[in-house]
């Protein structure tokens, strides 16, 4: 029929990312007017193509547009610019006085027009960035059951054992670059929310899009539902999970491994899959079965530890001295904490040519039965006993905190207000400078406030948390917290790993997101107390963090991408999605 005709998009087809990836649907290429190329690519039109997230462009459609694609009569008569479009939804979002409703119009927003979403998050990023992701994210999570409306990713569940790769299949795009994954065990501070986890995938991809370049069409979000223990969502009948205990052991570890196979035969070697919010007992093992023969990297373990290695290098600045020269006290001895506590350690061998081992004794953790000491260590699980040292059995963090007269305070608990009045008062007492860091999210897991912790210290504390807090004003002084937020290294991170085709991830890429993040904090941020750049250059960030990476892939010879680029930073930039719309003939 002739209403059924196809719109012929032009592709260009040399535009394509980093990784040499073809692009599909020009998105590399999306400031450019004149697309001529010898071939075409078929997207529908009319009616379906307002329907269709990855071309609609809604009320700025041209008249000439309108007319080429069946549209006339299908939108009303004014045409809008993208600008105009931003400006609208923005003033929109900003009435919304619930984030979760915020939440929910934005996600309806990239479900109905791709491009805008982005080119709203990306032009308004401090202000958007807690609403995509943490806080809010929590808890869409928590009701995600609820607000429910269409499915963003791929569910695999214990019903498609032995069929994964067939599932794989079942998604539009065929070319992917980065996977986010979770079994739902573990969602940021709030516990097992099994199926409806799915909210973090999304969002840490939307970042990855966002704030690393990486294009939509190329990352895909998966929720492995192996059940949950959560009995107030297996009554709920608006669960969208499997209604069941989790599975474990064997059963669990055959349906991850079959899982990670068919991702790599049907993705190939250089596909970036990011572990996300899995509990303890099996991040660590996944990490460690999986990276010596996949691209992997857990944002929880590793990420974080970037991140906050980024924080504490920038701090030096500030209270002086060398890594090696502070005392570290830890309160949460996960994922995090000891992801954290290794890469410090290992910086610190970088920088001083000392063993690891040595460095671990500036180190101390708390768990929840107290300080983690050599007595303990029959008991201990695996992933804490490098950080087991002699010293008597310290039940609670205060009294750990005075025996230990740590320098570096960090909290990775996800467990809210544990930095008591006490604790930070003594964190003062014997440092001018305190620094402390209250990473757990959300928000209300948090260690302590931004108000708090300056506070209680009389306005002497080097703060940063995990979720945002907004400025403090202390006996006539702005404090403006830093944010550790894991959203300023995983995108840089992941982006650099596809720009040089790196087909493993080693702790020195880790190292050097670090390095790269810490030059990016000016006199200016000093002057405030930040430890952390503002959010606003995160683009331009990402693409530094990106070079970073990307030269550290090449020295180490894991690369794929030949030959090297002479200028990774420009090279970086001109690999990143750009959303403003294209031109349709």
């Amino acid at each position: 029929m002739e209403n059924a005709r196809q719109v012929e998009a032009y592709i260009d087809p040399t535009a394509t990312v980093g990784g040499g990836v073809e692009d599909a649907y020009g998105e590399d290429r999306a400031t450019e007017e004149q697309l001529v190329t010898p071939w075409t690519f078929s997207v529908a039109s009319g009616y379906s193509l307002l329907r269709d997230p990855h071309h609609n462009k809604g009320l700025a459609f041209t008249e000439i547009e309108r007319d080429a694609h069946y549209l006339r009569g299908l939108l009303p008569p004014v045409v809008l610019t993208q600008e105009l479009q931003e400006k609208k939804l923005l003033h929109n979002l900003r009435k919304y006085e619930v984030p979760l409703q915020r939440y929910m119009s934005m996600m309806d927003l990239q479900e109905r027009n791709e491009r805008l979403f982005y080119k709203l998050l990306i032009d308004n990023v401090e202000e958007l960035l807690p609403v995509v992701y943490t806080p809010t994210v929590g808890e869409a999570c928590q009701k995600y059951g609820s607000i429910f409306r269409r499915p963003q990713g791929l569910y695999i569940s214990l019903k498609e054992k032995g069929k994964i790769l067939e599932v794989l299949k079942n998604w539009p795009e065929k070319t992917i670059q980065v996977i986010v994954v979770t079994d739902g065990e573990r969602i940021l501070g709030l516990g097992d929310l099994g199926c409806q986890g799915m909210g973090i995938p999304v969002g840490k991809l939307a970042l990855y899009t966002a704030l690393g370049g990486l294009r939509p069409s190329a990352c895909l979000p998966i929720t492995i539902d192996v059940g949950t223990n959560n009995e107030q969502l297996l009554n709920d009948d608006f669960y969208i999970g499997l209604r069941q205990k989790r599975a474990r052991d064997q059963e669990y570890e055959d349906l991850l491994h079959e899982f990670m196979c068919a991702v790599k035969q049907q993705y190939g070697e250089k596909v970036l899959i990011q572990f996300e919010d899995f509990a303890n007992h099996n991040a660590f093992d996944l990490l460690a079965k999986y990276s010596k023969t996949h691209l992997v990297f857990n944002d929880d373990i590793q990420g974080t530890a970037s991140v906050v290695l980024a924080g504490l290098v920038a701090a030096l600045k500030l209270v002086g001295g060398t890594l090696a020269d502070h005392t570290y006290l830890f309160l949460g001895a996960g994922e995090a904490g000891t992801g954290i506590a290794e890469l410090i350690a290992l910086e610190m061998s970088r920088q001083m040519g000392t063993p690891i081992e040595n460095n671990r004794e500036k180190i101390w953790l708390v768990d929840s039965k107290g300080l983690i000491v050599s007595s303990r260590m029959e008991s201990l699980q695996h992933f804490k006993k490098p950080w087991a040292h002699d010293h008597e059995p310290v039940n609670n963090l205060l009294d750990a905190v005075k025996a230990i007269k740590p320098t570096v305070l960090i909290g990775t608990s996800g467990v809210g207000k544990t930095f008591t009045k006490d604790v930070v008062e003594a964190m003062a007492s014997f440092n001018e400078k305190p620094v402390i860091l209250a990473l757990s999210n959300p928000t209300t897991q948090s260690e302590c406030t931004a108000e708090e912790a300056y506070t209680w210290s009389k306005g002497c504390a080097i703060f940063a948390s995990g979720s945002p807090f907004d400025p403090v004003e202390y006996e006539g002084k702005i404090f403006v917290p830093g944010q550790a937020n894991n959203a300023y290294i995983f995108p840089g991170f992941g982006l650099g790993l596809v720009i040089s085709g790196a087909i493993r991830v080693h702790d020195e890429m880790l190292l050097a997101a670090s390095e790269a993040l810490a030059q990016q904090v000016t006199q200016e941020n000093f002057d405030k107390g930040l430890i952390y750049p503002p959010f606003k250059n995160i683009r331009k960030i990402s693409a530094h963090i990106a070079a970073n990476v990307a030269a550290k892939v090449y020295e180490l010879g894991l690369a794929t991408r030949l030959p090297r680029p002479d200028n990774l930073v420009k090279y970086a930039e001109s690999c990143m999605y750009t959303p403003a719309y294209r031109n349709y003939r």
